[in-house]
């Protein structure tokens, strides 16, 4: 059961060689709404992912690297009450189009995916996703970027650069950007992101303040490692926040419980989750995201 009926590939890809314009038709006459809706409260269930070259859920390699299988989870959480969109790059984006499962909600594209996941150049997280002009002219609602900064690493002042001058374009578009900050660090080869309190707040002073106007910028920000630092950390701006889903692991009820906590901060207006909540341990999508619904 996934909301739109059967998904069959062959459909979209016949779509895909024969009518691509057919994406662009379904983008001009897919029904909108505003960003928070009547609940004022944001649901956001993220599948940009995969255009990383991240495909992993836990032991699982290649998780997702089925599109059926993801497509299938994605119209699946879509379909369930409170859900109000999605974050994904255009690829999928323009499945789930095509499929009709983005009527009424909020759709949210993946701006910058050059960092690949494990390359040498993960940090140099160039905008090869969504462009603000693709984001209006296709009539959707709002923007996301992964911003990593790492002292030591000059190429960071670059990221910088390139994420301000997108804020500022998104703004001039009057379409809200979601800013995803972290601190981060190698370590024998391997990125790692510093969740300390310190460091969550410095990433957030950070973002807060790139580009000429922070009118339409929001914050997309991780738990902390210890939960009870979350009340002092999101003191650091005014910005309107959402909570980062993060890595699914098996403390399933854990994560709810930092999410529940981090929900009741005055500047925290919602959660976007992944992979906790597209492939759950126990594998039940619906319940998953009914529960993290629940939270709000």
């Amino acid at each position: 059961m996934t909301g739109v009926g059967p998904i069959s590939i062959a459909g979209l890809v016949n779509v895909r060689t024969r009518h691509p314009e057919a994406i662009a038709e379904a983008a001009a006459r897919r029904a909108r709404r505003s960003l928070l809706g009547d609940r004022g409260r944001l649901m956001i269930v993220a599948a940009d992912h995969p255009a990383r070259g991240s495909l992993a859920v836990g032991d699982h390699a290649l998780a997702m690297a089925n599109r059926l299988d993801l497509l299938e989870r994605l119209c699946l959480a879509l379909s369930r009450p409170g859900v109000d969109g999605v974050l994904a790059t255009a690829d999928i984006l323009e499945d789930l189009l095509l499929l009709g499962a983005l009527e009424g909600k909020v759709v949210m594209g993946s701006m910058n995916r050059g960092g690949l996941a494990g390359a040498s150049f993960e940090l140099d997280d160039r905008f090869t996703g969504h462009r603000a002009e693709d984001l209006a002219r296709l009539g959707f609602d709002a923007g996301k970027l992964l911003l990593r900064i790492d002292y030591q690493d000059p190429g960071s002042l670059t990221t910088l650069h390139s994420t301000a001058r997108a804020i500022d374009e998104m703004a001039a578009h009057r379409l809200p950007v979601f800013v995803e900050p972290f601190i981060c660090h190698r370590a024998d080869g391997r990125l790692l992101s510093d969740l300390s309190a310190e460091a969550v707040t410095r990433s957030i002073a950070i973002a807060s303040g790139l580009a000429g106007t922070s009118a339409y910028t929001w914050l997309k920000v991780p738990v902390t490692a210890d939960p009870d630092d979350m009340a002092r950390v999101m003191e650091t701006s005014t910005l309107p926040a959402v909570l980062l889903g993060g890595e699914p692991g098996g403390d399933q009820e854990g994560t709810y419980e930092k999410w529940r906590k981090a929900l009741r901060l005055p500047t925290v207006q919602g959660l976007v989750a992944g992979r906790s909540l597209l492939y759950p341990a126990d594998g039940d999508v619906a319940g998953a995201v009914d529960t993290a619904v629940g939270l709000l």
